[in-house]
C-alpha cells in the first residue's frame, strides 16, 4: 500500500454560529424567550432594551424650582427671619388621618390579612388541638388524620392504627393500652369535623356521615340512608334489585339519588392546592370587517437596540483590546437582534398559513377542523418540516374560542364516504357531541355512533371509535346508562 498526498475539493454543511443561535431561539417559548433575552442584557454592554418613555418634568416646572430656592435662600440669609419658613413637607404628609366608623369602605386602609394554602391535615389538626381530647386520644387523632391520602380518606387500616399508636406509647414509656374500639371512637369524632366525611374508609360511609349530619326535615335523607345500605347495587346499576330490597319506588329512588349528587365524593379535594398554569399568548387571531386576522401578541414582543454611547466608542482604526472587545460585542448583538427578529417573523408566517388552514374551526368550532399536517405549512410557506415543528413548539394562539397551541390545529387524515378526508380533531367533536345529545335511558353505541358518522359523511370502524371515545374519557354505553 502506497502513501501519497493529494488534494480534494469537496461541498460541505456547516451551521454557523448566527444559525445556530437563529434555530434555538425558534423552539423557545415566549418564557424561555424573555429569560434568554435578559441573560444577553446582562452579558452584552451593547445591547439594551428601550423602555416606554417615563414623564419628564418640563423646563418651566423646574426653572420655577430653581425660582424658589433662591428665594428660599435669600430668606434664610436675611438678617430678620419670618414667623412661618417654607418646608419642604406639610403636616399633612405626615399624620395619615385615620377614618372614622362614618367614613366610607372604599377609602379606608386595610390590613393584608390574606393567608396562604392551608392542606387538609393542616386544617384538621387545628380542629383536633380545640377539642377536649386525652393525651392518648391526640395521639390517635393525629395518627388517623396522617393516614389519609390527597382525597380525604383512611388510607390504613384501623388495626394498623392501632399498633401504629402502642409502638409510640411503649416509645415515650405510658403503660396505657389501646384496643381497636377507641380508635373508631376517635375515627367517628373525626369524621364529623370539616370537611364532613373525612377519614371515611370508603365512599359510602364517606355519603353516609354527609347525610347523618344533615337535618333530620330533610327531604327523602331517609331513603337516601337506605339506598347506601344497598350501596353495591346502586354502584352496579341494577335497579330491579335495588328497588325490591329497599322498597321504594323509582320516584323516591330518583330523588334519593339527586339528594346523593349534592354531597361531596372527595371532602380532601377541596384542600389540595393546585398549581395554576398559565400560558401567554404568541399569536392573537381577531376578525375585523369579515376577515381573520393574525398579529404577533404585542406584549411579548421584546424591543432592543444597539447602546449608541457604547457604539459612538467604537474607532474605526483602532486594534486595541477594548476596541476589539466592543467590535465583537457590537456584531453579537446585531445578530441577537436579527435572529429575534427572524424568530417574530417566520412565526407570524407560520400562524397566519394555519389560520388560512382553519377557518371553519374559527367559525363554527372543532367539529371545522380540518386536516393538516406539518409538511402542507412547511411547503407553503416554504421552509423545512423541522423549522415548522420548531415554531410550532410550545407556542399558543389565542382565538375566538379560546387558547390553543399551534400543535392542536394539526391532526390525521381519515376518509370519507364522498372521497375527502376528515380531521380527528373533527371526529372526535363529532363523537361528543352525539353522545351529549343522546337520550341517557338508551345511550349510543360505538357501532350505532359508528353508522351516524357514515350517514354524515365519515367512514370510521367501530374500533376507532372506541378508540376515540375513550381518548375523551367518554365510558362505554352500559356505564353510561341511566336508569332512573
Amino acid at each position: 500500500m502506497k502513501l501519497s498526498v493529494g488534494l480534494r475539493v469537496a461541498n460541505s454543511l456547516s451551521l454557523t454560529p448566527q444559525l445556530q443561535q437563529a434555530i434555538r431561539l425558534l423552539q423557545l417559548s415566549s418564557l424561555e424567550l424573555e429569560q434568554e433575552i435578559q441573560t444577553q442584557l446582562d452579558s452584552n454592554p451593547l445591547l439594551e432594551k428601550i423602555e416606554e418613555q417615563e414623564n419628564i418634568e418640563s423646563l418651566s416646572s423646574l426653572e420655577e424650582q430653581e425660582h424658589d430656592n433662591k428665594d428660599l435662600t435669600n430668606e434664610l440669609n436675611a438678617n430678620t427671619l419670618p414667623d412661618d419658613l417654607p418646608v419642604d413637607t406639610d403636616w399633612d404628609d405626615v399624620y395619615t388621618h385615620q377614618p372614622t366608623s362614618l367614613g366610607l369602605s372604599e377609602y379606608e386602609e386595610r390590613e393584608d390579612n390574606r393567608q396562604g394554602h392551608l392542606g387538609l391535615k393542616e386544617h384538621m389538626l387545628e380542629q383536633i388541638n380545640l377539642l377536649h381530647f386525652s393525651q392518648v386520644d391526640q395521639l390517635i387523632a393525629h395518627c388517623i388524620v396522617d393516614s389519609l391520602d390527597e382525597k380525604g380518606f383512611l388510607d390504613a387500616e384501623i388495626t394498623e392504627i392501632t399498633t401504629t399508636v402502642q409502638y409510640l406509647l411503649e416509645s415515650m414509656e405510658y403503660d396505657d393500652e389501646v384496643e381497636d374500639d377507641e380508635v373508631v371512637a376517635v375515627l367517628k369524632h373525626i369524621q364529623h369535623l370539616d370537611p364532613a366525611g373525612v377519614a371515611s374508609r370508603n365512599l359510602a360511609e364517606c355519603l353516609l356521615v354527609q347525610l347523618e349530619i344533615l337535618p333530620v326535615q330533610t327531604a327523602y335523607r331517609r331513603e337516601a340512608i337506605n339506598l347506601l345500605s344497598h350501596y353495591e347495587l346502586l354502584i352496579s346499576n341494577e335497579l330491579a334489585k335495588l328497588v325490591k330490597q329497599t322498597g321504594l319506588n323509582p320516584d323516591q329512588l330518583k330523588c334519593a339519588v339527586d339528594l346523593l349528587k349534592t354531597l361531596k365524593a372527595y371532602p380532601g379535594m377541596e384542600f389540595e392546592e393546585k398549581d395554576s398554569d398559565y400560558q401567554i399568548p404568541d399569536v392573537v387571531v381577531m376578525k375585523k370587517n369579515d376577515h381573520w386576522q393574525v398579529q404577533l401578541n404585542p406584549d411579548i414582543m421584546p424591543k432592543l437596540r444597539i447602546n449608541s454611547f457604547y457604539a459612538n466608542m467604537i474607532k474605526r482604526a483602532d486594534q486595541s483590546n477594548d476596541n476589539q472587545y466592543l467590535r465583537n460585542q457590537m456584531l453579537d448583538a446585531k445578530n441577537f437582534i436579527k435572529s429575534v427578529d427572524e424568530r417574530h417573523k417566520t412565526l407570524l408566517k407560520v400562524a397566519t398559513c394555519i389560520v388560512e388552514h382553519q377557518k371553519m374551526f374559527l367559525e363554527i368550532g372543532a367539529e371545522g377542523m380540518r386536516p393538516l399536517v406539518l409538511r402542507e405549512i412547511a411547503e407553503e410557506v416554504e421552509l423545512h418540516e423541522s423549522t415548522v415543528s420548531r415554531v410550532t413548539t410550545n407556542k399558543f394562539m389565542l382565538t375566538p374560542r379560546g387558547l390553543f397551541e399551534l400543535k392542536y390545529f394539526f391532526s390525521s387524515h381519515v376518509a370519507t364516504t364522498s372521497g375527502g378526508e376528515a380531521s380527528s380533531i373533527a371526529i372526535r367533536a363529532k363523537i361528543k357531541k352525539l353522545v351529549s345529545e343522546e337520550n341517557p335511558r338508551k345511550p349510543l353505541s360505538d357501532n350505532i355512533i359508528a353508522n351516524l358518522l357514515k350517514e354524515d359523511g365519515v367512514d370510521v370502524a367501530r374500533r376507532t371509535v372506541a378508540k376515540y371515545r375513550e381518548s375523551l374519557h367518554i365510558p362505554s354505553s352500559s356505564e353510561r346508562k341511566v336508569l332512573i
